[in-house]
C-alpha cells in the first residue's frame, strides 16, 4: 500500500501554489495523491477549477500511519480566523512525525496550531504573522526565506511555490540531491541541462 499525500481543498484555495509539488509527488509513483475537504461537496479554487474532495474530514479519519504529507495551500479563508478541526488534525499529525506543508496564508494555521514553537519557519512576512495571529510569539524562529523545513514542518511564502516543491522533493526522497538541484534550476531559473538540449 502506498502512503498518502493529502492536499486540503476549500473554496478559494490558491491552486497554483502546491501544483509543482503535487506533480512531482504523483510522477514519482511512490505516493497516492488525495484531496481532503471539510465535506465531499465540490470546491472552486481561486483559478476556477472545480475539485471534488476524495475524503471528507467530517466523515473520514486521516490515519497518520498511512500519511506521507499533508499540504495546506494558501487562500483568503485562512485570514478569517482559526479552524479548530484543522488545528486538531495538524497537531495529531505533527505528534506522529508526519510531514506537514503550508504555503502563504496557510502558514497562519500552522502558527495558530502552535507548530511554530521552537521550529524555524517562514510566511509572507513576520509582520503578517504577528498581525493575523495575535498570539504568535515565535519571532526568534522566523526565517526570511521563501521556504524552510524544520521538525517535519515545511512553510513557504506565497511567492515560494518552487522552493516549497524543492523542500517536498527533498523530504519525501523523490529525487537525489543532484537531480533535485537540476530540477530546481530548471523550474526556478529556466536552466535547461545540456543533456536535455
Amino acid at each position: 500500500m502506498k502512503l498518502k499525500a493529502y492536499l486540503f481543498v476549500f473554496d478559494g484555495l490558491a491552486d497554483w501554489e502546491p501544483a509543482l509539488a503535487l506533480c512531482e509527488i504523483r510522477k514519482s509513483d511512490k505516493y497516492e495523491v488525495l484531496t481532503a475537504g471539510r465535506s465531499r461537496e465540490t470546491v472552486v479554487t481561486m483559478g476556477g477549477l472545480r475539485v471534488v474532495p476524495d475524503i471528507a474530514m467530517d466523515e473520514d479519519e486521516i490515519e497518520p500511519r498511512e500519511t506521507a504529507i499533508f499540504i495546506l495551500p494558501g487562500g483568503a479563508q485562512w485570514e478569517k480566523g482559526p479552524d479548530g478541526k484543522v488545528d486538531e488534525l495538524l497537531r495529531r499529525l505533527h505528534a506522529e512525525d508526519i510531514l506537514i506543508g503550508a504555503l502563504c496564508a496557510a502558514t497562519l494555521e500552522i502558527a495558530r496550531a502552535g507548530l511554530t514553537a521552537g521550529v524555524r519557519h517562514t510566511s509572507n512576512a513576520k509582520s503578517y504573522l504577528k498581525k493575523m495571529v495575535p498570539e504568535y510569539k515565535d519571532e526568534p524562529f522566523y526565517v526570511d526565506e521563501l521556504a524552510v523545513t524544520d521538525h517535519k514542518i515545511i512553510t513557504a511564502s506565497g511567492l515560494g511555490s518552487v522552493e516549497f516543491a524543492r523542500e517536498v522533493i527533498r523530504e519525501l526522497g523523490i529525487y537525489g540531491e543532484a537531480d533535485m538541484r537540476m530540477w530546481f534550476e530548471m523550474f526556478k531559473n529556466g536552466a535547461i541541462p545540456a543533456s536535455m538540449r
